[in-house]
Parts: C-alpha cells; structure tokens; sequence
C-alpha cells in the first residue's frame, strides 16, 4: 500500500508541473486574448471598453485583414505543397542512389535551417535588391542590358517570400524523411525490381506508402509553424509592403495591436489565426488519415 501511494504521489508531482506550466504559460494567456477580444483598449493602457462581438463584426469588413488572411493561406499552401516535394524527391534520390559524398549533401542542405529568420531574411534581401542584387545581376548578364525587376514590389513580394521560406525549411524535412526512408527494408525494392516496378513506381507504392506516419506528422506540424514563420519573414524582410501587398494575419495582428493602439481589435485578429490554425490541423489530421502499414 505505501509503494503504491509513493508511486501515485511521484506521478501526481510530474504530471503537477506539467499541468501547471500549461495553465500559467499556454491555457491563461490564451484565455486572456479572448477576454482581451471583446474590449477596446490600447496596449499600454488599463482603460477599457466592453463591446461585445464589435471587433469580430469589424473584421468581417476589413479588407486589410481579408488581404492578410488570402497571403497566409497562400503561403501556407504553395510552401507546404513546394517544401514536402523537394524534400522527398531529394530525399529518395539521396537515400536510394548512389551518389558520393551523401553526409555533404545532407549537411548543405540542412544549414538554411539553423540560419535565424534574420539572417536569412537579409541573405535574401540582398539577392532581391533591385540594383545590384543577385538575382537582377544575372538576369543583366545573360540578357545583355540592365535588368530592374523589383523582387519585392507588389507583383513579385509573395513569390519572393516563397523562395526564401521554401530555403530555409527544405533541408530539415529532407533530413527527417532520410532517416525514415533508411528504416524500409531493402528487399521490399528489390522483390519490386524482380516483379518489373520501376522506381518511381516503387516511390509511391513503397516508399510513401511506409513512411505516410512521418509525412503525416510533420505535415501537420509544419503548416502550423508556417503561420509563424510567415510572420517572422515578413517582419524582417518586407513589415508588410509594399502597400500591404505582403501583410499576413500575425503582422497584420501585430500592427493593429501595437502599432495603432487597438488592441482589443488585435486581440480579435488573434483569435481568429487562433481557430484558423486550429481548424486547419483538425483538417489535415482527417483528411491524411490512413491505415498504418507495417513491414
């Protein structure tokens, strides 16, 4: 009976912590956004007006928002769909061909990934400069003639931001998918290779087929993450221009928040992402739901 009671009070005292840590740094600072969404009231002050659902009515009617809504959704798509591609196409090709110097590629590829949001950020700008970036330097070269495409003017941001969120991201979800691939047994390829199955047909009917887990997880995760990294890369590379033609939710959240002084607005903006995000990873676990296959 007094082992029993020790176990129960050593499990009571972990779970405690834990408990306690979600409640004071995840589940009352949530909580408070939603409060904080139905007063008006700035950031830096204690005065307060109850309004209800006025800040949700008004978001309804913003066009700004329902812009920065449209650009997240867009790169959450496009660099989840460009991202999980890449990474498995070179993934297969790095664990299932024999190419030299494997280790190099995995480490060159993984780099953008422990870079900081900033630095990358800046390595981009300087590409995308519209005078003597990168990019413009040797479209002039080739061409013949100077070359001015504004890289993160309105027409290009988006595609601009996208290349450079696709960068940092690659490597470590090619790493990842590496690891899994190495894990499926090699006579399932070659019992393939002697029924005719070439190896794009061993890709899908094999490979992702055993590592559908791994996918599945990782792509959950990393939607999610891509509303905050939106918001990281925007801060620094564009803060929401030109004309807004970048802002996503979390920027625009962000703006409203701290820069405009209406935070309960801002506040409403949040809990928006909030059950956005939360609907979408809701979305994607049903919709890549399978039946696990085992070898």
């Amino acid at each position: 009976m007094t082992k029993r009671s020790g176990r129960s009070r050593f499990i009571f005292l972990c779970l405690a912590a834990a408990v306690i840590l979600f409640t004071v740094f995840m589940l009352i600072p949530t909580m408070n956004i939603f409060r904080m969404s139905l007063f008006v009231r700035s950031a830096y002050s204690t005065t307060e007006e109850f309004v209800w659902l006025q800040n949700f009515s008004r978001l309804m009617a913003d066009s700004n928002f329902i812009r920065s809504m449209q650009n997240t959704i867009l790169l959450i798509v496009v660099v989840t769909v460009v991202t999980f591609g890449l990474a498995l196409i070179f993934a297969a090709i790095l664990s299932r061909e024999k190419i030299k110097g494997q280790n190099f590629f995995r480490i060159i590829f993984y780099i953008p990934n422990i870079l900081s949001v900033v630095v990358i950020s800046a390595i981009f700008s300087a590409i995308y400069d519209t005078n003597n970036g990168t990019l413009n330097s040797l479209l002039s070269l080739f061409k013949g003639e100077t070359v001015a495409v504004l890289w993160k003017g309105e027409g290009m941001v988006m595609v601009s931001l996208i290349i450079a969120m696709v960068w940092q991201a690659i490597g470590y979800y090619m790493v990842m998918y590496m690891a899994s691939m190495a894990s499926v047994p090699q006579s399932l390829y070659e019992s393939a290779s002697l029924d005719g199955a070439g190896r794009l047909t061993q890709f899908f009917q094999i490979t992702l087929p055993l590592i559908w887990t791994n996918i599945r997880t990782t792509l959950t995760f990393f939607i999610i993450s891509t509303i905050n990294m939106a918001f990281l890369f925007v801060k620094a590379m564009t803060s929401g221009g030109p004309n807004g033609a970048s802002e996503v939710a979390l920027s625009y959240m962000y703006k409203q928040a701290y820069t405009n002084s209406t935070y309960g607005y801002g506040m409403a903006i949040g809990v928006m992402v909030f059950l956005f995000s939360f609907g979408l990873s809701a979305l994607v676990n049903v919709v890549t739901k399978r039946e696990p296959l085992e070898f």
